[in-house]
Parts: C-alpha cells; sequence; structure tokens
C-alpha cells in the first residue's frame, strides 16, 4: 500500500503500524495556508537545522510545495491521509501578505525570531483569522486533490488529543468533577504555604504560594486537551465536510502512551490506539477498491 501524508504525528506514527505501507510522501511542518501565499526560502536561514528531514521539510512549507509533492505521485498512490496536527502553532504572517508555518523548527533555528523582528506577526490557532486562512488554504488543497484523482482516496484523520496516560481514567467534565480537581490544587496550595512559613517566609509570600500552586501533570495533560479540542472543533467540522472518508477517535477513547518514542503528548497516543485506526484505514481502502472494481 502506498501513502502519501499531508499531516504530522497522527498520520505518520499509525502508517507505522502498517508493515504494508510504504509511505511516499510525507508532507509535515506545513499548514495549508503556505499553498497560498508561501514566503519563499530565500530569505530565512535554516543553518541552524542539522538534520536534512527537518530541512526538506520547512523548505517544502516556505515554497508550498507540499501538494505538489503528493500529485506528483498521484499515478502510484493507495492512500492519501490528512491530519491537523501541524495548524496547532499557527503561521507567522509577514507584511507582504507571505506566510510561514511557526514550526518547533522555525523556532529552533531562529526564523520566527528574526521574522517577528522584521515585522511579521503571528497569527495563532484557533482565532477567527487563523481559522478563515486555514479554511481557504484547505479548500485549496481538497480542490487540488480532487483534480489530482485522488480525493476518493483520501482519509481524514479526525483524532482528538487524549486528556489522560495510559491507566488512567479520561477526566470528566462535569460540575462535581471540576470542583474536586479546584479542592485537590487547593489543598497542594494549603501544604506548600504551610512550608513555606516553616520556612520562615513572610504571610505574603506564602499566599502567593497559594495562589500559584502548579497543576499536576494529569491535570495538564486534561487542560491541554480540552483547550485543544474546543479549538479544533469548527476545524475538524469544515475538514469531515470536503472529504469523503474520515477516521474519527474521541478524547475519551485514546489516551497518551507513556512510553511514546518522541515523549508522552496528548497527540502521541498507546500502541493499541493506532491498531485500531490502522484497521480503520485498511477497512476504508478496502471498500474504495471494492467500488472502484464494481464500477468497471
Amino acid at each position: 500500500m502506498k501513502v502519501a501524508i499531508f499531516g504530522s504525528c497522527v498520520s505518520r506514527d499509525s502508517a507505522e503500524f502498517m508493515p504494508e505501507a510504504e509511505v511516499v510522501v510525507y508532507v509535515a511542518r506545513h499548514s495549508v495556508s503556505s499553498l497560498e501565499s508561501p514566503h519563499g526560502a530565500d530569505e530565512i536561514d535554516l543553518s541552524e537545522l542539522s538534520s536534512t528531514f527537518q530541512s526538506r521539510m520547512v523548505t517544502s512549507d516556505l515554497n508550498g510545495s507540499g501538494f505538489e509533492r503528493i500529485a506528483t505521485e498521484a499515478n502510484d498512490l493507495d492512500v492519501v491521509l490528512l491530519d491537523l496536527v501541524d495548524e496547532r502553532r499557527g503561521f507567522w504572517q509577514f507584511t507582504d501578505g507571505t506566510s510561514m508555518t511557526n514550526s518547533i523548527e522555525i523556532e529552533f533555528c531562529g526564523a520566527a525570531r528574526a521574522a517577528s523582528r522584521g515585522g511579521a506577526r503571528l497569527v495563532e490557532f484557533g482565532t477567527d483569522e487563523h481559522f478563515f486562512t486555514w479554511k481557504s488554504g484547505y479548500i485549496k488543497l481538497i480542490d487540488g486533490l480532487k483534480g489530482a484523482g485522488l480525493w476518493e482516496k483520501t482519509i481524514l484523520l479526525d483524532i482528538e488529543w487524549a486528556g489522560a496516560v495510559d491507566g488512567a481514567q479520561h477526566p470528566q467534565s462535569d460540575s462535581l468533577a471540576k470542583l474536586g480537581r479546584r479542592w485537590r490544587r487547593l489543598q497542594r496550595g494549603s501544604r506548600e504555604m504551610s512550608r513555606s512559613l516553616s520556612r520562615g517566609e513572610g504571610v505574603a509570600e506564602a499566599l502567593t504560594n497559594l495562589r500559584q500552586v502548579r497543576p499536576t501533570e494529569a491535570e495538564e495533560y486534561a487542560d491541554r486537551a480540552a483547550a485543544a479540542n474546543a479549538d479544533y472543533v469548527r476545524y475538524r467540522e469544515f475538514a469531515r465536510s470536503m472529504v469523503s472518508s474520515t477516521i474519527t477517535r474521541t478524547s475519551d477513547q485514546v489516551r497518551i502512551s507513556k512510553d511514546h518514542k518522541w515523549g508522552p503528548q496528548p497527540f502521541h497516543y498507546r500502541d493499541e490506539d493506532y491498531r485500531s485506526i490502522v484497521q480503520s484505514i485498511r477497512d476504508l481502502v478496502e471498500n474504495q477498491d471494492t467500488s472502484s472494481t464494481n464500477d468497471k
């Protein structure tokens, strides 16, 4: 099975659980906004990126060539996987109207800092400006897939961020559960305040510690996932409306893998989650192949 990916770790990690799959094209670190208004690579210094893969992905974004790379292989592809993970960090809007995805690599090599100093501004994910710019770019991507004869082979992986690590219960969102989390945080703050006072610190400093108590790792994951999933809603709804096939998993159906090779993140899932996604991909591809055969 020959696969093209326009997305990031959700699709790439799923493909790794498909021994029969060959990822022919992998378009990562590439917001669809760059398809319409790529900034170009001439003025961007990527010399700090030591990875050939990172340089290739960022250059593809700067040139807006992600779809072209997929279209070149159109005749050989069996499936195109899309996901929206790379949209989460927003994009840089330059004064000339061009854009650049705000990937981790762009920040690492200093290009984001240089862009800001040059007058570019960060358009943050979830804002109306970001959504409507993304929407236009996504339409361009889908239109391109249709023109290349790939639309019926395209599958959107609509996987919410996981709010709990493997082995833990999915966080509840009802009022009682929220009250319980606030109470536990208050208890931790009270203990820290007591320790501050026992160390001889002043009351004002002790009260500051009470107010600034940090969430636990579990609470942080839950809060990040809930916020991201809320921001993604309108993106996901529109993305689903534009494709013929979608695989969906809600936050309570997946979990964060503590042993993921890239580290625990709300979008790094358990092996069993990937196996479930892969089985859904296989089922859809098989149905597409059957439909194609019946149409002949």
